[in-house]
Parts: C-alpha cells; sequence; structure tokens
C-alpha cells in the first residue's frame, strides 16, 4: 500500500492514514482522497516539504489538541509551582492532589498528542530521507527541524511517564509499532541526544521564517544543554550551553519585554495567529475574576525580595472575597490580538543550566557570575563569594523556581531530577508519595497495547 499525507485547510500536519482495507488494490487504483498527497509527493518540491514540516509545529499549536495547557498546567500542579483555584473539574484536581486515575484524559492527551507529533516528525523523516528533488540545504534544515521536535516530545514524555516505546519510523509501520513494549529511561534519552546533535549539524544558524519560531541550531543546542543537565553530565551540558551564550546572538531584556515575540532573549517560540498564548489564556483574568490556575503560595512567599522584578512584573496580587491570590502575568493577554507567542526556549535557562552544571563541577565563580547574570535583569545583588558548592546549588535551585515558574512544568521536572521531590513536597501534599513522581500510563493505551507496563502506583 502506498502512503498517504494529509493536508487540511488550516493545517499542514502530516497524518498518515491508518487503516485496514480488505483489498489494498483497489484502493490505491481509487487514487488518494482530495484531503491528502502521497508521502512521497509531498517532498519532491521544496515548497511542498516545508508545508509538511510546518505541519509539526502547527499541531503542538492547535488549541483542540491541548499540548500547551498538558505541558504547562499539569506537571505545575503536581509541584509546589501551581494552585487549582476553581476544584470544578474533578480530573483536574487529581493533579493538585498527586492522585491521578490511570483514566484520566488529560494524563491520555499528555501521552497521545506528543506521540501524535512523533508520527507527524517520523514521517518528515522518512519523507526527507527517502527524497532526492530537494535544495541540498533545505533537505538539511527541515532533516534538523524534524528531528529537533521528535527529541523535544520524547523529552516531555520521559519526564512525564518515565520510559516510553521508542517509535522512530513512520506509519507505514504503524500496525508492527503497536504492540511495542515500554524502552528504558536511558534509552529514550539516548535517542533524544542522537535526535539533538544530528540536528545540530543539519540545522543553520540563521532562523527560518520570522519571530524565531522554528528551530535553529542554537535552539536544538539550548535543548541538547538541558537534556545533559538532566542526565548529569554536566560538563556536556556546560558546553552545550557556552555554545548559545558564547555566540552573542540573544540577550536578556528588562523582565517586562521577556515574553513579546520580538525579544532578543527567545531561541525558540510556537507562534500563535492571534499573537495569544495558552499560558495567557490560562493564567491572566479580570482584577475581580478568580484566576482557574495561579502561582502557588509558598512559591510566591519564596521570593528573596519583594523588589524582584520578576514578583513584580510576573506576578499580581488579586484580593477577592478576602483571600490573597497570586497571578501570573509573564504573557499580558488572553484574548484578542496581540504580540505575545508561547515561548518555549530562553535564554535565562540557558545561563541558569550552565550554572548549575558549573556548581556541581565546582566551578564555583562561574556559577556565580551565571546566576548573577540571571539575578541583575531581576534587579537583584550579586552573590556573595563565600557560598560554599552546597550553597550554590540551592540558589540555582531558587533562581530557577523564580525565574521559570509557570513555564513547562519546569520546577516539577526540577525536583524529580535532584531528588528533592520527596523532601520538599511531602509535607506541602498530603497524598504526595515516591510513586507519585510519574503519572499513569493512560488506561487506554494499557488495553490497546499489552506489552504495556504501569508504572508502580497506579
Amino acid at each position: 500500500m502506498k502512503k498517504l499525507i494529509r493536508h487540511s485547510y488550516f493545517k499542514a500536519s502530516i497524518l498518515l492514514l491508518a487503516a485496514t482495507f480488505t483489498s489494498c488494490k483497489k484502493f490505491v487504483e481509487l487514487g488518494a482522497p482530495p484531503t491528502q498527497v502521497l508521502l512521497q509527493d509531498a517532498f519532491t518540491t521544496d515548497a511542498s516539504a516545508q508545508s509538511a514540516v510546518l505541519g509539526m509545529y502547527t499541531y503542538i499549536n492547535a488549541a483542540a489538541n491541548g499540548f500547551l495547557t498538558n505541558e504547562h498546567i499539569y506537571p505545575g500542579l503536581s509541584s509546589d509551582d501551581l494552585q487549582y483555584n476553581t476544584a470544578s473539574d474533578p480530573q483536574i484536581q487529581e493533579f493538585a492532589n498527586n492522585a491521578i486515575l490511570s483514566t484520566n484524559t488529560n494524563a491520555l492527551s499528555s501521552w497521545s498528542i506528543p506521540y501524535s507529533n512523533i508520527k507527524n516528525a517520523n514521517n518528515c523523516i522518512s519523507g526527507l530521507e527517502g527524497s532526492t528533488l530537494l535544495t541540498a540545504s533545505v533537505k538539511s534544515q527541515l532533516l534538523g527541524e524534524a528531528k529537533a521536535m521528535r527529541a523535544f516530545c520524547y523529552f516531555q514524555l520521559v519526564n512525564i511517564f518515565g520510559g516510553v516505546p521508542l517509535v522512530l519510523t513512520d506509519d507505514y509501520d504503524a500496525f508492527n509499532k503497536a504492540l511495542q513494549p515500554r524502552n528504558t529511561v536511558a534509552e529514550v534519552y539516548a535517542q533524544i541526544v542522537k535526535d539533538l546533535t544530528e540536528a545540530q549539524t543539519a540545522l543553520p544558524v540563521a532562523y527560518a521564517g520570522t519571530f524565531r519560531g522554528r528551530f535553529n541550531k542554537h535552539a536544538a543546542t539550548a535543548l541538547l544543554a538541558r537534556v545533559y543537565l538532566y542526565q548529569k553530565d554536566y560538563a556536556n551540558a556546560e558546553a552545550q550551553a557556552t555554545q548559545v551564550i558564547s555566540s552573542g546572538t540573544y540577550s536578556l531584556p528588562a523582565p517586562e519585554l521577556a515574553f513579546v515575540n520580538t525579544s532578543n532573549e527567545i531561541l525558540w517560540q510556537i507562534a500563535t495567529i492571534q499573537g495569544i498564548t495558552v499560558q495567557g489564556a490560562a493564567y491572566v483574568t479580570a482584577a475581580t475574576v478568580i484566576p482557574t490556575y495561579t502561582l502557588a503560595d509558598v512559591t510566591y512567599r519564596s521570593f528573596e525580595s519583594a523588589a524582584d522584578l520578576r514578583r513584580t512584573n510576573w506576578t499580581v496580587v488579586k484580593t477577592i472575597g478576602g483571600k490573597a491570590y497570586y497571578g501570573i502575568t509573564k504573557y499580558k493577554l488572553n484574548a484578542g490580538t496581540g504580540n505575545e507567542y508561547n515561548v518555549v526556549l530562553r535564554l535565562a535557562e540557558v545561563y541558569l543550566i550552565r550554572a548549575e552544571a558549573r556548581a556541581q563541577l565546582n566551578n564555583l565563580e562561574g556559577a556565580r557570575a551565571d546566576l548573577n547574570a540571571v539575578r541583575s535583569r531581576a534587579g537583584l545583588p550579586a552573590l556573595s563569594a563565600a557560598l560554599t558548592q552546597q550553597q550554590v546549588i540551592l540558589a540555582v535551585e531558587q533562581e530557577r523556581r523564580v525565574e521559570l515558574f509557570g513555564e513547562w512544568g519546569h520546577r516539577w521536572f526540577d525536583l524529580k531530577r535532584t531528588e528533592r521531590a520527596i523532601p520538599v513536597l511531602t509535607g506541602l501534599k498530603p497524598a504526595f508519595k515516591a510513586t507519585s513522581l510519574l503519572f499513569p500510563i493512560p488506561q487506554t493505551q494499557l488495553i490497546a497495547n499489552t506489552n504495556l507496563v504501569q508504572n508502580p502506583g497506579y
């Protein structure tokens, strides 16, 4: 059977037709439906190949699929980062209570949506690698983007669920992959590193398009630095972060300008048509309306100074019914049209990656310099040169907490990878236990694939 690729009016997302037919020959003779093209035909021109790859970005930004909500909100609620105020949805409350059921549909979408985009990336990689008709530079760039996107999706999956099945081939082999067991965490990370290393080589420094909405070499490098940090490969984390910082391409603007779509801090952001972000829609409300999600009280109180420009620019105190709520205002807009996109990678994180790596390597002077770069932007004084290694490591944790709150589950992932989740969260969350560190494998996936094994505690 020939492979098919679909295009719709709203998005050029690569979606292989996965269905069985009693007569494959008769189906092929009918030709592709009008909303689909053969997979090999999608990579016969530079323009059509570009369209297919752009579909990956379109897919994860589509409001209907919930990917951006899942990756910000639910990990944030699982830690001490976000607070759920309405308690109107029992399934969302499960994340805040660290008591997620395997039937939770939000946990299911945290699994299925990244895998759908991995499918898109796999189809792009297969089509690009098999094409002999594309301009060499275009083919290289698009391959780099597809591999970086696949790495990003697997990074989210492995940090939410632990080891997951590594599916690396296009949908032509989908039925054979349907019963694939889970790979180990180490195997998933090895593939992520491989994809990002190859993406680095393939991608140019220059961004394609405008507003840094697609992967370039520096964005892939920043993500690779993060991955090395999570693996405790501190030497490589420092080296990759240094490549980004020393490029001179990026800078740290004032906090109130950090999240506009023209910010020079941004390495990669996911564009929207209206210029309104998922985070803005989730966090920003009218003055008299209780926000559904706010910064957790304990995290708001963790700012070392009321003069911290992150606190004054990225949060707002709303007192409603005698209770204070700490709204998140990194993004200022929640409706209409604006100039904000969904920021994924930014320079402050790269500085903090290098600071942590240097602290772990006992380069305390270098670690403090990186921390001070972030603190200076926030209007805070330099750290004392008398800090011990352990104090610098804790200073990194604190800066990550007040710099990256409300973004991409950073706090949840940080507490887990540094083995700080149990001591930090046990006293705050009565239902928290060691098995809460991973979300459950969705029940529907366990039923569909009997080779999957559930995470402990579910």
